[in-house]
This record gives structure tokens, C-alpha cells and sequence, in this order.
């Protein structure tokens, strides 16, 4: 029996849900299963602890990224997706970045945290695997 991959899907929500809508629809159409948040109601300590469950449990992280930063992590001054991301890179997960080619055209942030994005998306952009 051939394996199917589950592929947890990270991205800011509310600017890139046809996006989340489009990747799963590809990923389900390749037989493999879509995870993300979706699948939890709200964002905190211990939801997070859940979400990276879900990353231990997938094959592949896939993240979106265009121009929100994100909601902020009170204790780490992070996003929710920043944390993701940096949780499934430590534990060596495969990861897929998906990135707008130019997010401060799309960007519905403050200064503060469109400095945040852009930083974070420096932080993407080393990575051998990138796509616009």
C-alpha cells in the first residue's frame, strides 16, 4: 500500500484563505492530506502546543506567506506562523515556502510588523527551497 503524506499548511489566515483553499485542494488531489489551522479555533499556549503536535504527526510543512505578519505572541514577540515555521525547521520537518513576490504592494500592516514580515521572509529566503 502506498503511503499518503500529510502536509501541514501554515499561513496568516484571514488574507490567504483562497490560497490555503487552492494548496489543499492540490495536496488532496495528489492523495495526501491537508492539515492546518483550520482545524483550531483560536490562537494561545496551549493550542499551540497542539499545532506543533500536528507538525510532529505531518510529512511536510507548506508555508504561505504575502503581506500580514500575523498575530503576536505575547512571550516571544513572534507570530503564531513565525513559531510554526521556526518549530518545523528545529525539528527538521521538509519544508515548502511559498512566498509573494511583493508583499509590501499587498501589505495590510503597521510598520512594526511589516518590518516583522520582512525580516521573517529574509529569514525564509535562505533556504534552498522558495517559491514566488
Amino acid at each position: 500500500m502506498d503511503k499518503r503524506y500529510q502536509v501541514f499548511i501554515s499561513s496568516t489566515f484571514q488574507d490567504l484563505q483562497n490560497a490555503r483553499q487552492e494548496v489543499s485542494q492540490a495536496l488532496l488531489r495528489a492523495d495526501c492530506f491537508p492539515a492546518g489551522m483550520e482545524l483550531f479555533p483560536a490562537a494561545d499556549e496551549e493550542q499551540f502546543e497542539f499545532i506543533k503536535t500536528v507538525i510532529d504527526q505531518s510529512d511536510y510543512y507548506v508555508i504561505i506567506s504575502a503581506g500580514r505578519y500575523g498575530s503576536i505572541h505575547p512571550g516571544t514577540m513572534l507570530s503564531y506562523t513565525e513559531m510554526e515555521y521556526d518549530y518545523a525547521v528545529e525539528i527538521g520537518k521538509p519544508v515548502i515556502r511559498l512566498l509573494h513576490k511583493d508583499p509590501k504592494s499587498i501589505a495590510d500592516e503597521d510598520d512594526g510588523k511589516l518590518a516583522k514580515l520582512l525580516t521573517f521572509r529574509n529569514k525564509m529566503r535562505e533556504s534552498r527551497m522558495v517559491a514566488f
